[in-house]
């Protein structure tokens, strides 16, 4: 490998954690904001999707090493991934407004949505990204049985920030001694 190819890669690895720590943040904002106002918490998570999908895209761009061919194809793949899990979220917005369900219970729906999609999502353009999922879920189901959950899921945003750069770091290391 050349250095130009390491550096490179070594900066989309640089900037794909500065994605996961951003959204993993944006998400614990989120979840202490639905925890104090339902409402509020409602309407942040559906921004939320938009920036999830925007996130996806730029991941996905790094990763189409800028030709314009694959960017374009990933830029209709992400589009149609991110359009389709707010039309569903749209729907969950009618269900709401007919009564139905209350807004902490659609808050809490939105981040199930929200988790699957980045998890499906992640499939696509990393591990980094499906691993944001796995913690919208798990944050989507704590907080339904622990009254303190916004520690508790800070304590897992933090493990899950340090196993990825752990990991990482041993795999560069592991790349090194090979060569």
């Amino acid at each position: 490998m050349s250095e130009d190819i390491l550096i490179t890669e070594k900066r989309r690895f640089h900037i794909e954690e500065a994605i996961l720590v951003l959204l993993l943040i944006l998400s614990l904002v989120g979840i202490g904001i639905m925890d104090f106002s339902p409402a509020d918490g409602y309407g942040y998570w559906l921004i939320m999707v938009l920036l999830f999908g925007l996130s996806a895209m730029i991941i996905g761009w790094l990763q189409s090493k800028h030709r314009s061919d694959d960017f374009k194809i990933i830029l209709r793949e992400q589009s149609l991934h991110w359009a389709t899990s707010l039309l569903i979220v749209g729907g969950l917005f009618l269900i709401h407004q007919s009564g139905r369900i209350d807004e902490q219970d659609a808050g809490r729906i939105i981040l199930l949505i929200l988790s699957l999609s980045t998890i499906l999502d992640g499939l696509r353009v990393g591990w980094r990204f499906s691993l944001v999922g796995l913690f919208l879920g798990v944050a989507a189901v704590v907080s339904v049985y622990t009254p303190h959950f916004l520690w508790v899921e800070l304590g897992i945003a933090i493990v899950i920030v340090a196993v990825t750069i752990a990991w990482e770091l041993w795999m560069e290391r592991k790349a090194q001694s090979w060569s």
